[in-house]
């Protein structure tokens, strides 16, 4: 199915309608029985599902790092002052403009191949999107290099792919189960919790990333100033069992380090 997401390219995803432009006409879908399930990227899927709606499985995660992709420069370091990087996401955004001020940034709208064709085309001098995308779709050469968490902290559910089925389908849930992979499951809960207490949407410059160390979980958090000038970050560790927790703390924390104050700037000038 081609969605509206798919089809209005020049725009901002955050000025039509935000990921749920991707989602909405596949949930119609399963609601009239056109579909048994739907297949997204996790990080696509809105923090809040209605009701109508449930989550069957969620597949072990691929790279949940972002990928620089240009035919003359291998990394963002390497962009001289003015150089033009396109993006789709305000947290990438924003994180590429706290570090590399002197870059512009420009959005990016359309599939895979259309971003691409636009960068070959001379329009941008690199163009920043998910590793596992590319990765899925056999594009893996056209990555120059990977940008650490460290520099560009991933969305909440990157990497991930969602398998959304209609509520009532309890026999479709029965089935799906033994794709569902624990641990990325429990790292994703974490990461859209966060979003949800934030607030989290294509108009929130947002980033949360769990991982599994040593037996424990990590979750690190960011709320950003589209333009960079502010960011805050925390991050927590907690035992397996204890994601959602862990989740609560470090929106406390992030809280109490000012990014209540971004994000009522973010709703005032929306």
């Amino acid at each position: 199915m081609t969605t509206r997401g798919d089809q209005i390219l020049d725009r901002a995803l955050s000025k039509v309608g935000g990921k749920g432009l991707f989602i909405k006409e596949l949930e119609s879908a399963l609601l009239d029985g056109r579909a048994d399930l739907a297949v997204h990227s996790m990080k696509d899927v809105p923090a809040e599902l209605a009701p109508e709606f449930a989550l069957a499985a969620t597949l072990e995660r691929h790279d949940p790092r972002d990928a620089f992709v240009s035919g003359r420069h291998p990394d963002l370091a390497a962009l001289p002052a003015g150089a033009v990087v396109g993006t789709s996401s305000l947290r990438r955004e924003a994180q590429i403009r706290r570090r590399y001020p002197h870059l512009m940034v420009r959005p990016l709208r359309g599939n895979l191949d259309t971003r691409l064709a636009k960068l070959d085309g001379g329009e941008y001098a690199a163009i920043v999107l998910a590793a596992a995308g590319l990765k899925r779709l056999g594009l893996a050469d056209r990555i120059r290099s990977l940008l650490a968490p460290t520099d560009s902290l991933p969305a909440a559910g990157q990497g991930a792919l969602a398998i959304e089925i209609a509520a009532h389908r309890t026999d479709l849930a029965r089935w799906l189960a033994p794709l569902d992979h624990a641990q990325t499951a429990e790292c994703v809960r974490a990461e859209r919790r966060v979003s949800r207490a934030l607030g989290g949407s294509c108009t929130v410059p947002l980033a949360a990333f769990a991982e599994w160390e040593a037996g424990a979980i990590r979750l690190r958090a960011r709320v950003a100033a589209p333009d960079g000038s502010a960011l805050i970050e925390a991050e927590g560790r907690a035992a397996p069992g204890e994601a959602e927790a862990l989740a609560d703390r470090v929106v406390a924390e992030l809280l109490a380090r000012g990014a209540r104050r971004i994000l009522d700037a973010l709703k005032e000038a929306s």
